[in-house]
Parts: structure tokens; sequence; C-alpha cells
């Protein structure tokens, strides 16, 4: 989880009349660079008191020159505020260069025991809604305490203050909404850390989450013994490319001895292989109550490290906070892509337009303007959710989401290797695959040192040639096929051993003839990946099948035995066009995108190299067992 920080240097002139009705200026007529913004900010750092005496370390950058009062807005982060001592932050000629030119008085703030701030880091330090004492506290507490602060240590503030952040600092951005402080009047919360355990970095429905956990831990959650400037490089554990690594490193527990004792929070995954008490006190979602600022909660389509938070942390907030002024933007980006890239393609997608611009001058920036800065008008209710839908790249507007208008259509495996609506009817009826741990699947075709965030768009052909992926197509369809909400996969199955993951894949099929337009005439620059029969991966998610019942208890399967596996795919927006065809692989390992299961009724964290065996599947599509993927179809 990697914060993306932009450095756009030139300014994007996009003059749509709704911009001149907010302004009444054009975005191009002062161009802030790194020079304009060091004749017109001062940069001093400070070390903010904290009510249980723990001082963070904060910069703040104030404008020169005011003629009225500055908003506030502040982000904080545990991946490093820098740069420290007098160079400025690139953000404030970069991505927050609007904010600059109208003045804004800007935070950056090392969290609690990161980096040159004192105290403790504790990852997704849970969230004390009954605060009795001086040491109760929480990350909401410390954006209280540093508002307070800064509301009256900082010159010609307007009283308003905004909290934004990506990613990790979502999580932060959130929690100062919790904190009750007054002044704060809203939050953009951006990709925001919600469950690591049911969707987020760390696990998706309860399977680890190998590449990306083993790395963040290794680098992230390294000892900091004392505040300082810089970090004890990571160690170089691997030198050759992750599928190799990770399969020759074996069962986790020799990746337990590879980091050592060092490493506190990989201690507590090992620790806590269950959906314990520990984890649901880290589901940011339990605490989305009362929310008093305006929140525009930021998430990515294709999302590699989390495209699971936005979408879950705006339904909790929906529910929980029915009166909270709440808005919702996914757009067609990796992580952080809304902070820099222009978010026209992925690997080889492309989205038809530069979205990214579309987001920061007609979405956020307007809504920071609004709530404040008291400038332009309050969005409405018809357009408070703008969601991107791929494969007819278009934007489209909702009151909430999902779109109330949507209505539920299943699709049906067959043995054929067909979707269909019809319901099967034959009684004795599956499909089959053996699954080997030994030779997993690979998430992507591509030899890669570090996980690849294309692979969310990837080709998927590679996997379909294997004997260990089922493939499920529908025909082609006369009609364009728009979905958006969440997919709901119901399995019946039978398994060998006693336990094993299902990783479940929804793929948009193009025809044969497809090519950009640029391909079809041969006269495209760069390089052309060929697109005729592409295989689009829209969502893949896996459940690890031990958690079918309760991710709190787990049971093992009985060999043999028909078994129900469901469980709920991230939020999806996609049209499937006319003449594609729409298509469901499945499998039981995506390496090394996801730890790989023994395939045994133990403890995953614990086990040894001997436990990881081969388990026969398969996957029934019979009269009283039908498998099953249901969509929430638009149109």
């Amino acid at each position: 989880m990697t914060y993306y920080i932009n450095k756009w240097s030139k300014v994007f002139c996009f003059v749509p009349l709704l911009y001149f009705f907010l302004t009444g200026d054009c975005l191009s007529a002062q161009e802030i660079n790194e020079a304009w913004i060091k004749e017109n900010y001062t940069k001093r750092e400070e070390m903010i008191p904290m009510r249980d005496g723990i001082h963070l370390y904060t910069a703040i950058y104030e404008p020169v020159h005011q003629e009225k009062p500055s908003p506030i807005l502040i982000t904080r982060t545990p991946y490093k505020a820098s740069p420290y001592g007098k160079k400025m932050n690139s953000r404030l000629w970069g991505s927050w260069q609007n904010y600059a030119r109208e003045k804004y008085i800007f935070v950056i703030q090392d969290v609690r025991g990161r980096w040159k701030s004192e105290g403790e880091f504790v990852n997704v330090r849970p969230f004390i809604a009954n605060k009795k004492k001086k040491k109760d506290i929480d990350e909401a507490s410390d954006v209280y305490d540093t508002t307070e602060w800064l509301l009256q240590h900082t010159k010609k503030n307007n009283g308003k203050v905004g909290i934004i952040g990506s990613s990790y600092s979502g999580f932060y951005s959130i929690m100062g909404a919790l904190s009750a402080q007054p002044a704060i009047k809203a939050a953009v919360p951006q990709a925001p850390v919600t469950d690591w355990f049911l969707g987020d970095d760390y696990h998706h429905n309860g399977a680890f989450m190998l590449c990306d956990g083993f790395r963040f831990a290794a680098s992230m959650n390294r000892p900091r013994p004392v505040p300082t400037e810089e970090s004890t490089p990571a160690k170089p554990y691997y030198q050759t490319d992750e599928y190799s690594f990770f399969l020759k490193a074996g069962a986790l527990k020799n990746l337990t001895r590879l980091l050592g004792d060092s490493i506190a929070y990989w201690n507590d995954l090992m620790a806590h292989p269950n959906y314990d008490s520990w984890w649901q006190q880290r589901d940011t979602r339990r605490s989305c109550y009362n929310i008093r600022p305006a929140i525009l909660v930021v998430g990515g389509l294709f999302d590699a490290e989390d495209c699971y938070g936005a979408w879950e942390l705006y339904k909790a907030i929906h529910k929980q906070s029915p009166d909270t002024d709440l808005h919702l933007i996914v757009g067609p980006w990796y992580h952080g892509a809304w902070g820099g890239n222009d978010g026209s393609y992925l690997g080889n997608v492309r989205f038809g337009s530069k979205n990214v611009p579309y987001y920061q001058e007609q979405i956020e920036y307007p809504f920071l303007q609004y709530y404040l800065n008291g400038k332009g008008t309050p969005i409405t209710d018809s357009r408070k959710v703008n969601i991107f839908f791929s494969g007819e790249n278009q934007w489209k507007e909702f009151e909430s989401w999902p779109d109330k208008k949507a209505q539920a259509v299943s699709y049906y495996l067959d043995e054929k290797g067909t979707l269909s609506t019809n319901i099967p009817n034959k009684t004795i009826s599956y499909s089959e695959y053996v699954s080997d741990p030994a030779k997993p699947v690979p998430y992507t075709d591509k030899t890669t040192y570090a996980r690849a965030k294309e692979y969310m768009t990837d080709d998927q052909r590679f996997a379909e040639r294997r004997p260990d992926v089922l493939c499920f197509k529908t025909e082609t369809l006369e009609q364009p096929l728009t979905v958006g909400g969440e997919v709901e996969v119901e399995l019946e199955v039978t398994v060998t051993t006693t336990d094993a993951d299902f990783v479940v894949k929804v793929i948009d099929e193009f025809p044969e003839d497809f090519a950009y337009n640029d391909q079809k005439d041969g006269k495209g620059s760069g390089y052309r990946y060929l697109m005729n029969g592409y295989q689009m991966l829209v969502r893949g998610e896996v459940m690890r099948g031990r958690y079918r019942n309760s991710f709190e208890h787990p049971e093992a399967f009985v060999p043999g035995q028909p078994t129900k596996v469901r469980f709920t795919m991230p939020d999806i927006a996609h049209t499937f066009q006319k003449g594609h065809r729409l298509v469901v692989q499945i499998q039981s390992t995506w390496f090394p995108l996801i730890d790989r299961n023994p395939q045994q009724f133990v403890n995953i964290y614990t086990c040894e190299d001997v436990d990881f065996i081969k388990s026969t599947i398969h996957i029934l599509h019979q009269k009283d067992n039908p498998s099953k993927i249901t969509f929430r179809r638009l149109s």
C-alpha cells in the first residue's frame, strides 16, 4: 500500500461551464509551480501536543498573503510527512495546486509512532467511542487535538477544516470525521483501509494476500524505537521473481522464520488466523455512526490493493449515518491513480478519456471548496454518486449505491461449459479439476518481481488453457448487459480433502475481430497488444472454503459431501457490449497473490510443507445442486 504522490507540474486547463460557475476563473489563469509555492507559502515544523502528553510531528504550510481567512486541509500519514526541513512538499504544486491558488493552509502530519512523531504505532488502531480518560486515545482523538491546536496557532484560518488521504491515510481521514471536532466540515477518504481480514490489503475472505502482506509487513512494520527522519532499509528478502520465491519458500511459517521476531504485526497476523475480536475491533465499518462532516468516498474499480474499502465504507456510512452528507466516486483507477495518472488506461485496456482530471476538477475540488471555503453550490441528491462503467466507458450518476432500480439476474453453470439463465435439469452433472498446491495457478502470465497492478484488467486466456481452471461462457450477447453492484457467488461443490479455496473470476471476452481504433489500420504507435478475443478480468475474488459459514468459526469439509460455498465479490460497474461474452472462471489457487491452502483443515499459519496435498474438486451443476453467479442488472 503505497501513498501515491502526484508530481504533475503542468496545469490542466479544464473549463466546463460548471467550473466557471463555481469559481468564475480559468484554472490556467495562474500557473502554480514550485517557484510560485516558495514565493507564496511559508513552512514551519511543529511538535503538536496530544492529550496524553505525546507530541506529533506536523509540517504546516501557510500562505504569505491572505486577503481573507483560509481553510485548513490536513493529511495524516504513516508513510512520511517529508520532506523534512526547508524543502516543500510537491503536492502543493501537484494535486493540491487548485487549493494553493485559493490560499489554503496545508498540514501534513506523521501519525503517532511513525517517523518523527512520538508514541507507539498501532496498525489500524481501534476507535474508542466513549473516551473517559486522557489515555483513552485513538486516531480520532489525535485528529481532534491536532485540529484544536491548529485553530489557535495558524494565522487567519477561517475555522473550517478538511481532512484528506489515500490508502492508509484514507483510514486516518475517516477517523478524523469520527473525531466530532466541530471545525472539521469535510473528509475525503480515498481507498480507505476498512477491514484487513475480509477485503483489504492483507486478506480477502480470510485468505492471506501473500505478495502484498509479506512486502508490507516486512517494510512498513519494522521497529522504530525513537523518532527519526530515516529508516533502516528493508532486507532484500528475495532477488528472483515472486512466483519462484514464494513457491520455494513453502509454508507461511518458513516466512516467519525468515523475518525473525522483530516484525510485531506479522506475528499478530500469524496469531489471529480467524476473524476473532482482535480483527473485529479493526473493522472501520463498525464505527460509522453520527458522522457530522460531509464525506466524499473515493475508490478505484481496478484497485489491486483495495477495491473493497471504498464500496464498503460508503455502504456502512449510508446505513449507520443516514443524515450524513455522503458522496461516492469510483473511477477506472488503480491504487492512487486519482492523484496523478490521467486514468485513460490500465494495462492493455483503455477507458476512452482522461478520467483523473474529471475527478480532480469537477468532483473533489468543488466538494471541498463548498464545505471549506463557502464557494459554489451543494451537489444535488441525484448526483451524489458518480460511477465509471467500464466496457461502455461512461460515467453514470446515481442518488445512492447500489442503484435501487437494479434487478438481480442469475447465471447458472452447466456441463457444457456454458452460462445461462436456465436452471440445470440433470440429476448428476459436474465439472472436475485437480488442485495441486505444488503447481498453483499464477495470477498473471507475466514474470513479476512485485505484484503487478495491471493484473486487475489482464487477459485471462492463459488461465483458460490450464487443466485446473474451469471456464463457463454465455452465448455471444445480442444486447449490451450492464451490471452494477455486488456479485454473489453460490457454488455447490465436493472436495476430496477437508479444505480448499475457490477463486471466481468475472471476465469480459471481446469479439475475435475487436481492435482499438488506432490498431485497426496497423499504424498505432508503441507496443500494441492484440485485443482480438481478449479476456478482460472485470473482477476476481477468493473464498477460503473453511469460512463458508463463518469467518469466526471455520469448518472442515467432509470429503465427497456436496457442500454450498457462498460469498460476495466486491462491487463491479461494467457493460458487456453486444458481440461480447460473459465468462466465469473457477480455480483453487491464485499464486502468489493469495497464499496456498494446504487443502487440509490445519492452521495455515503454522502448518508444515508436508501438509500441502492435492484435492480433486467437483463444481456441481445439477437440478438439486445448481451453481450460479448473480449480478445486479441495470439494463
